[in-house]
């Protein structure tokens, strides 16, 4: 029995500036469900990624890291903005809150960071490299508050790069 090639993930490269924001989007929307199973289909079985100073290729392995990152970042809120894109590559402006225990009393976190993704021409990611740094902040400096739209509202100027 031989299985199904999988549809393709629209949009599809190359990417048009309204394609490649519907991607980031599509991606935040998917973080912020905090569920590797609905996350992981988005790359292609074999896709590559560094994460920060961790390396490693494949679903399993993609689905592991996730479940093992929500396990320790709690109330997580994510929002991803286009930086750049080319043909069947998008750079990706990040960040997200999270704090230390589920009670969102504990210490809270920001980090801000930078993505690149590669395409396949089916859609999904075969390449995805992160580089971020994480600072504590005060439950007053959080961005993405609980019931919040993470769209709402403007990344504070020198947090995101200056539009043209």
């Amino acid at each position: 029995m031989s299985s199904q090639p999988l549809k393709p993930l629209h949009p599809l490269p190359p990417f048009t500036a309204e394609t490649a924001h519907q991607k980031v989007k599509a991606a935040q929307d998917k973080w912020n469900t905090k569920t590797p199973k609905i996350i992981s289909p988005a790359y292609t079985s074999d896709s590559i990624w560094r994460n920060r100073d961790d390396f490693f290729q494949g679903t399993e392995k993609i689905e592991e890291f996730l479940t093992k990152k929500w396990e320790k970042e709690y109330n997580y809120r994510l929002r991803k903005e286009l930086f750049a894109f080319t043909n069947n590559k998008i750079a990706v402006e990040f960040w997200y809150e999270y704090s230390e225990t589920q009670d969102p009393s504990s210490q809270w976190y920001r980090t801000y960071g930078l993505e690149h993704w590669v395409f396949a021409q089916d859609g999904r990611m075969k390449s995805r490299q992160m580089s971020g740094n994480t600072i504590t902040i005060k439950d007053e400096e959080r961005w993405f508050k609980d019931g919040e739209d993470v769209n709402a509202g403007e990344v504070p100027r020198g947090h995101i790069s200056l539009k043209e």
